[in-house]
């Protein structure tokens, strides 16, 4: 009997950059939203329903605040209206973190929001910046 997977070993993929050092990513999610279609001679007194357009849940990745201003830039970019899609990689690895479990993939992906961290002198935790991304796909590839 296979086990199921656990959740705290993941690494994601921006681009062709892997950066491991998200402390959550929220999940994604796929609605596709029903249209409901009825003809005044149905003989059913139910409404059908038909697959209409598909939505895509925003994803949240966060991480500790560092020196490191790469997603501060990118979003920088899109503010300036120069607006740059990743694909992204959300990757489940195993407990040695050496092999990938189960990979989703998030296309054409850009940052619509960023959150700086909040500060308080008598807090005694991690700095912690968000960005969320809005993007057109999400596949499980793996």
């Amino acid at each position: 009997m296979p086990y199921p997977y656990k959740k705290y070993n993941y690494t994601v993929v921006i681009g062709n950059l892997t950066q491991a050092g998200f402390s959550e990513v929220s999940a994604a999610n796929t609605e596709v939203q029903p249209i409901e279609y009825r003809e005044g001679n149905d003989k059913r007194m139910t409404v059908g329903k038909l697959s209409g357009l598909v939505k895509y849940s925003n994803v949240t990745l966060k991480w500790g605040s560092s020196s490191n201003k790469e997603f501060t830039d990118w979003v920088a970019g899109c503010a300036d209206g120069k607006t740059e899609r990743k694909e992204v990689k959300i990757q489940l690895m195993d407990d040695t973190n050496t092999q990938v479990l189960a990979e989703w993939k998030l296309a054409d992906a850009w940052p619509t929001r960023y959150t700086a961290p909040d500060f308080k002198a008598t807090d005694n935790e991690v700095a912690y910046e968000s960005i969320e991304l809005c993007h057109e796909g999400l596949s499980r590839t793996k």
